[in-house]
C-alpha cells in the first residue's frame, strides 16, 4: 500500500514539473473586468495570464485547464479521461477531436456572445 501513495505522490510530482513548463508565457488571455470572474489564487498554473475565464492558450475555461492547474490530472486520469499522446484530458484533446474544441467554444459564444480565440497551443 505504501508503494501504491509513493508511486502516486512520484506521479503527481511529475504532471506539476510538466504542466508548469508545458505553457509558454503569452499573456493574451481575455482579462477584462467583464471576464475576470476566477480567483486564480493559490491554484498551481504556469506562466501565461490567468486573469480571465478563458485560457487562450489552450482553448477551454481557465478553471478546467488541466494543462494550466495540473491539480486537475489527478481526477481526469481517474476518470479515465485523458489522452497519453498528448498527455492532456482527451475531452479537450484537439489534435485527437478537433470537435471537442466546439464544445467549449459554444460555452464561450454563450457567455460572451462571440466566437473564441482559436488555442494558441
Amino acid at each position: 500500500m505504501r508503494l501504491v501513495y509513493g508511486m502516486m505522490l512520484l506521479a503527481m510530482f511529475g504532471f506539476t514539473t510538466l504542466g508548469l513548463t508545458g505553457c509558454s508565457s503569452s499573456t493574451d488571455t481575455v482579462s477584462t473586468e467583464e471576464h475576470a470572474d476566477h480567483d486564480h489564487e493559490g491554484e498551481d498554473h504556469a506562466g501565461h495570464d490567468h486573469n480571465g475565464w478563458w485560457c487562450n492558450e489552450h482553448g477551454v475555461p481557465e478553471d478546467e485547464c488541466a494543462l494550466c492547474k495540473t491539480s486537475l490530472v489527478a481526477d481526469f486520469k481517474a476518470k479515465g479521461d485523458w489522452c497519453d499522446e498528448h498527455d492532456r484530458p482527451e475531452s479537450q484533446c484537439f489534435e485527437c477531436s478537433p470537435e471537442n474544441f466546439e464544445k467549449f467554444a459554444a460555452r464561450y459564444e454563450a457567455k460572451f456572445g462571440e466566437q473564441p480565440p482559436k488555442p494558441t497551443e
